[in-house]
């Protein structure tokens, strides 16, 4: 400071400003400019060790090839708002030394309301010096919010208009003082002065939501006083000194990237045949050949038939898309967090062939994961689920539990504006040498920022809400290749928030694999546009997608020289097994009770097979099962449905995968049923010989169809050679217009059923009413050569309905509801529509931010419906409680140990919607889970000594076979 001429008055001063008080850091303060140059030196090691090469480049572009210093300085500024009398009187300790060393103010208001935040603050006073010292509003118009913006919200230019002066600074002093702070910053990094750090050109809106993720990661790394002492004299702070300190931090926290310039396969097709031990069927091989060939990152559109093999061949082209371009990683979303299960495992494989130390960055992302085998040894340093050794590598697993946790190594000082602490996970933080996982990434909004995720859909749709932070979950996207499986099972509302997603991914230059086997036309060209409108950064994009030659098909859709380009497959691509005929005839049956449905597989597997039920009402799905038991079944016999507890559940999925799935072999039972609702509709790969389904729409039921005959080489009984579906949950009514069953239509809509019901018909025959004998069966639909023509009538605009089945009334009410879900969803996207274009974030939370308290809240917003929640099973028992499984728990229910915590989460069950009101009025943790962080927040559901309990005006209890059962 002395040698930039500043006067002693400014030194003085400059070096009494506090950034963390000793009250809330540790019990040491640390000066604003310590705080700067280590969130800067955090930076400076992101750049080295975290950034992708994608967004390094883009920072060299936009800085004129000084990208690593520009990131540094950007980062690092974002707290210069804190050099005004609103932020340095927040604490009396602290504040004394401020105004002895000559800085006043006078009355600061007290109403949080109107309280002067230090974020806009730091816009506020760094607008207009960039403004003069960089002689281009432009530049500055998209810099400034990036500071303003580091809480989380993203103010309007009027929300960086102090109310008056008094809480910005007032006074020469204030005003020297102020431009001390940024330009002794500015100088210590490396530049010469703030005219020096002028951008030569600048980021999208997109990259920019991204930078600004990155400054509150390195903000909240650079916030630990546990990594960072607290430094309270100036001949203390350096660059040098921040830079070792942030070295050693990053260690310390065992954080890390990804792939790391990873380098181009050695052959086209290397990434199946080698990496994933593929023999590549002529669908993936067009993909692999899309991702080689796509002269820039684009959008790329996978049709193909169930169990064609989308997935593996999507994590080839994210391999090959990664190399080409400078991506560090892959975010793969999936439907449910039943089918993330899979997934996790299946990528973390994937992963440890590049390196196995990556699977250690290789993170499951969803409630639940705790009861993932794989997810709990590598993350909480437990033994391997094939007796692998402790992949932690540190002795306990993490670090002492005593230690206090901050969620964002916040102090109150910055608490006040959403860095609220939670618990820490099991085993969370890192050991000094540790070369384990980054606990640091577990913490709340971060997941999305370790290099490789797998998680449900959700994640992807939080990117793409005006939610606090929302920049974090972005940058986590940005620097990865993004794989979104079973696309089309977003309904319309969710499928606001996948467009919304579309297009910021496309104007950050993101590429995104979209996998379906059954997309309708229109929602293809709709995701096209929304990818193309990121890339030319307008809102009104239609370019026409042709129509593919064939199915499977690969559309692709990138923007090149300021030009948009759509292509689709030229020539018909086979598919890995040639079509069949599926026979399917009706099982007209609209009652709950099961007796039809229970009839009718008896006579399915009277001489042998494996039969899948897939019915759309839990309380049905329970009737059958019961009924077949009642009546002496002779055969295995599974249930599976949402409302079993979480560790039956999941042993029973893995049984019938174990014994239907694709390596069942001589497991395989010679008579077997299993009665699902939609669980079992996507992602469960078994191999069914003959399926009894409710009506759903048709592209749903061509899904369920998919677990037909669906693996090569599985023996069946002469019987079942041929595949056969029996449609049901539906009769022919009045004048043969169909009957639905109540909870299909409630679910599903009655346009879209009779829709489908019209096309099975031309198949099956005329529906007939209930009790009716089965129809004999017509032509049969050809699988899978016949799903693109299925989907795409199903949801054209030709009728398809049989005279007097009222499909226009049903339509238009169709269209009503929908209408309304679309526009419900528009309140909570992340950007208006006509403001798409806008080249800055300035303004981004136009109307303030949604801030979910839980995940659950946060779930809400991306997936329409009756909310519900999820509640821990407990049974009472004399002098205490016991666990589901009976687990003895103590007097106030008291958990001793990770082994009991297991086996009571392991009752975890979600309550059903109509339960959810009655379920948050009524049901509290037990008094004994009150130290448990796994458990402090769980909702217990009691039920007495006779197994059941009241909920609201419902009594429910919990059987060990059929799960939750409701009683009138």
């Amino acid at each position: 400071m002395k040698a930039m001429g500043l006067s002693p008055q400014a030194v003085e001063r400059v070096s009494r400003l506090w950034g963390k008080s000793a009250a809330r850091n540790g019990g040491r303060t640390h000066l604003l400019l310590g705080h700067l140059l280590d969130t800067a030196a955090v930076a400076g090691v992101m750049w080295d060790r975290y950034l992708s090469a994608a967004f390094r480049r883009r920072l060299d572009e936009v800085s004129g090839g000084r990208g690593r210093l520009w990131f540094m300085w950007v980062c690092g500024i974002h707290d210069c708002g804190k050099a005004c009398p609103a932020f340095q009187a927040m604490d009396a300790a602290e504040a004394a030394p401020v105004l002895a060393a000559g800085l006043r103010w006078g009355r600061l208001p007290t109403d949080r309301r109107k309280m002067w935040r230090h974020d806009v603050a730091g816009a506020a006073l760094l607008k207009p010096r960039l403004v003069a010292e960089w002689g281009s509003g432009e530049a500055a118009g998209w810099v400034w919010p990036l500071v303003a913006g580091h809480h989380g919200v993203f103010p309007s230019v009027r929300g960086i208009e102090p109310p008056h002066r008094e809480v910005q600074g007032r006074g020469a002093a204030w005003d020297e003082v102020q431009r001390a702070v940024v330009d002794v910053f500015t100088r210590a990094v490396g530049f010469e002065d703030l005219a020096d750090v002028r951008p030569v050109g600048a980021l999208r809106k997109a990259e920019q939501l991204a930078l600004s993720g990155l400054i509150v990661m390195a903000d909240w790394i650079a916030s630990d006083s546990r990594q960072f002492l607290g430094l309270a004299e100036a001949d203390l702070v350096s660059f040098d000194g921040s830079r070792r300190r942030a070295e050693v931090a990053w260690d310390r926290l065992g954080l890390r990237g990804g792939w790391r310039d990873l380098p181009l396969p050695r052959d086209r097709l290397e990434p199946l045949t080698g990496r994933l031990g593929v023999t590549p069927r002529a669908s993936q091989r067009e993909l692999l050949e899309r991702a080689w060939s796509m002269p820039v990152p684009g959008l790329l559109i996978v049709e193909a038939p169930m169990g064609e093999g989308k997935t593996k061949a999507a994590l080839a082209a994210a391999e090959v898309l990664a190399a080409r371009f400078g991506f560090d990683g892959v975010f793969v979303a999936m439907p449910t967090q039943a089918t993330s299960d899979p997934m996790y495992e299946q990528v973390l494989q994937w992963v440890r062939t590049f390196d196995p130390e990556l699977e250690s960055q290789v993170a499951l992302l969803h409630g639940r994961r705790r009861f993932n085998s794989w997810w709990r040894a590598i993350w909480e340093g437990r033994p391997r689920p094939d007796g692998a050794a402790d992949g932690c590598g540190c002795e306990d697993g993490g670090t002492d539990p005593t230690v206090a946790y901050d969620d964002f190594g916040a102090i109150d000082e910055d608490a006040g504006y959403g860095m609220q602490p939670t618990e820490a996970p099991a085993g969370a933080g890192s050991l000094p040498g540790a070369d384990g996982p980054a606990h640091w990434f577990l913490g709340n909004k971060r997941g999305l920022l370790t290099a490789f995720a797998v998680g449900t859909v959700d994640h992807l749709l939080h990117a793409a809400t005006r939610t606090r932070h929302v920049m974090l979950r972005f940058a986590g996207l940005a620097g990865k290749v993004v794989v979104v499986d079973e696309v089309h099972a977003a309904d319309i509302y969710m499928r606001q928030f996948l467009v919304e997603a579309l297009r910021w991914l496309g104007q950050a230059g993101v590429p995104v694999v979209l996998l379906s086997a059954t997309l309708p036309p229109a929602q293809r060209q709709l995701f096209v546009n929304a990818y193309l409108s990121g890339v030319q950064g307008t809102a009104d994009v239609d370019q026409l997608v042709p129509k593919p030659a064939g199915y499977p098909c690969v559309t692709v859709a990138y923007g090149v020289g300021g030009r948009a380009v759509a292509e689709t497959s030229r020539e018909a691509v086979p598919s890995w097994r040639e079509s069949a005929p599926v026979k399917l005839s009706w099982l007209p049956d609209t009652d709950t009770d099961g007796t039809r449905v229970a009839e009718a597989v008896r006579d399915a597997v009277a001489d042998g097979g494996v039969a899948l039920v897939v019915v759309n009402q839990v309380a049905r799905a329970q009737a059958i099962y019961d009924e077949l038991r009642g009546n002496g079944f002779d055969g295995e016999l599974h249930l599976l449905h949402a409302r079993l507890c979480a560790a039956p559940r999941a042993d029973r999925t893995a049984k019938c995968l174990r014994l239907m799935g694709p390596q069942a072999g001589e497991n395989r039972p010679y008579r077997m049923v299993v009665i699902a609702t939609q669980l079992a509709e996507q992602s469960f790969d078994v191999d069914a010989d003959v399926l009894i389904t409710d009506l759903v729409p048709t592209d749903l039921l061509l899904q369920r169809i998919g677990r037909l005959h669906r693996h090569s080489g599985t023996g069946r009984p002469d019987a079942h050679r041929a595949p056969r579906v029996l449609v049901t949950g539906v009769a022919g009514g009045r004048n043969g217009v169909p009957r639905f069953l109540g909870a299909s239509e409630a679910i599903y809509g009655r346009w879209s059923l009779l829709r489908s019901a019209a096309l099975v018909t031309e198949t099956a025959g005329r529906l007939p009413t209930a009790g009716v004998q089965d129809s004999l069966p017509g032509r049969a639909w050809s699988i899978p050569a016949d799903v693109p023509v299925l989907v795409a009538r199903a949801y054209g605009s030709d009728e398809v309905c049989p005279a007097g089945w009222q499909e226009a009334e049903a339509l238009e009410q169709w269209q009503a509801k929908e209408a309304k879900r679309e526009e419900k969803a528009t309140e909570f996207l992340l950007c208006r529509q006509r403001e798409w274009a806008s080249p800055t974030l300035e303004g981004l939370h136009y109307a303030g931010s949604r801030v979910p308290a839980t995940e659950e809240q946060l779930d809400a917003l991306v997936r329409d419906g009756d909310p519900t929640v999820e509640a821990v099973i407990v049974r009472r028992a004399p002098g205490g409680y016991r666990a589901y499984d009976g687990t003895w728990l103590g007097a106030h229910g008291e958990v001793d140990d990770d082994e009991v915590t297991d086996r009571l989460m392991g009752g975890t069950i979600r309550l059903p919607a109509k339960l959810t009101a009655a379920a948050q009025a009524e049901l509290r943790p037990l008094p004994g889970w009150a130290d448990r962080p796994w458990l402090q927040y769980q909702l217990a559901l009691v039920l007495e000594e006779d197994g059941t309990t009241p909920l609201g005006k419902h009594r429910v209890s919990y059987d060990d076979v059929l799960g939750l059962v409701e009683h009138q």
